[in-house]
């Protein structure tokens, strides 16, 4: 899959933090609808800077049907990102994911509104 405008992506949350290298890196974690009500959440570190612009399948932590559950996968990444990077001395805030945020994009995807 090739990193264009992410049409299929209905919430994103980036997270600033420190590699092993102690250069700064960025967590992308992202919630997605795909064909077959299939609800999937991605983590990935520095997607902006793969030569490729590709994401992987390594990069999903989620596949399922329930939105809750998706929903529950993309928080408790985010939450653990965010404690990394408070240990690394990164402070920001960024907020969870809301089943709210996700209706809007859901309801212009199921009805085929764009």
């Amino acid at each position: 899959m090739h990193n264009g405008d992410h049409a299929d992506w209905f919430a994103r949350r980036e997270v600033r933090g420190l590699g092993d290298d102690g250069g700064q890196e960025i967590v992308t974690i992202w919630i997605e609808r795909r064909p077959g009500a299939v609800w999937a959440v991605g983590r990935a570190v520095s997607l902006s800077e793969r030569a490729d612009g590709a994401v992987r399948a390594d990069d999903y932590v989620f596949e399922g049907f329930e939105m809750g559950d998706a929903l529950d996968a993309a928080n408790e990444s985010l939450r653990s990102e965010i404690a990394v990077s408070r240990a690394d001395g990164i402070v920001e805030e960024v907020d969870e994911f809301t089943e709210d945020e996700l209706k809007i994009p859901l309801e212009r995807w199921f009805f085929g509104h764009r």
